[in-house]
């Protein structure tokens, strides 16, 4: 047995909020400066500049990548034979949240209840979930989630009879609906299978892949390849002006599901897409 204390997870979510919050991952950078020279619009090229000039500048001077600085949301992979000592890991996660937000001067955006309103004034909480995997280490994977993106995810539970081609005019129908309100260029992450709740979670756990890794399973890999081709033909562009790529990358994460369902869900992320992670 591994005793970890509460206070080690708590110093490495700071560590992963202040990475997020101003440093863009070399592979989206990448995808980005790519996506430029790709673009046939003078004016997607001309944002996606911008874009890129946004992240070096946030990275330069230590300034939030986005004025939205995100809810944040937490997957623990926890292993079985670690005991955490000196406190509730929940409260030291939270703790982490306030500090960090406070800390780095990024924005509060978290409010109590959803009718009332009222702003908690620390960010938190935030979103925790935790997977008990074999052996004696700690897995934090970290996304500071803006509302935009948010706000246009999409669950649908299909019919079986629908379908790849369902499952791909649900995902392509969902993005050109976002248009601009998702800041493109995106990130889709595709939740399928499962049920309602799992479908959703999905979603969500598919955008921490990195960008230039497929999907493990091979039909997942066929079907990223072509919602990419198929979104970016849409025509939506960046930040939603027209252009020639609207995705960055597409990430599908299945699960076995019943013989009734067909669930699929999509879950956007914007062109600053805010991640970290850490082993401990």
């Amino acid at each position: 047995m591994r005793d970890l204390p509460v206070s080690v997870i708590q110093d490495a979510v700071v560590g992963c909020i202040e990475r997020a919050s101003f440093l863009l991952g070399d592979d989206e950078l990448a995808a980005l400066r790519d996506a430029r020279d790709r673009e046939t619009s003078d004016t997607a090229r001309s944002v996606l500049s911008q874009l890129i000039e946004n992240a070096e500048i946030a990275s330069k001077d230590r300034l939030p990548l986005c004025q939205d600085t995100g809810f944040v949301v937490l997957f623990l992979d926890v292993g079985q034979e670690v005991r955490f000592t000196g406190g509730d890991l929940n409260e030291a996660i939270q703790e982490a949240l306030r500090t960090s937000y406070d800390r780095f001067f990024l924005r509060k955006s978290i409010v109590d209840h959803p009718l009332t309103r009222t702003n908690t004034t620390d960010n938190t909480p935030g979103v925790i979930h935790v997977r008990i995997v074999p052996g004696d280490r700690v897995r934090i994977r970290l996304a500071t989630k803006g509302g935009g993106a948010e706000n246009m995810s999409r669950i649908d539970m299909l019919p079986p009879a629908a379908g790849r081609e369902g499952v791909v005019d649900f995902v392509v129908q969902a993005v050109r609906d976002a248009g601009g309100k998702s800041c493109p260029p995106v990130l889709v992450g595709v939740g399928l299978g499962g049920n309602f709740e799992k479908v959703a979670l999905l979603a969500k756990e598919a955008l921490l892949r990195p960008l230039n890794q497929p999907a493990d399973n091979p039909v997942d890999a066929e079907l990223e390849r072509d919602l990419l081709e198929r979104i970016n033909a849409t025509g939506v562009g960046p930040m939603g002006l027209g252009g020639s790529v609207t995705a960055l990358a597409v990430h599908v994460l299945s699960h076995p599901c019943h013989i009734a369902a067909l669930p699929v869900a999509v879950n956007l992320d914007c062109h600053s897409h805010r991640h970290a992670e850490v082993t401990l």
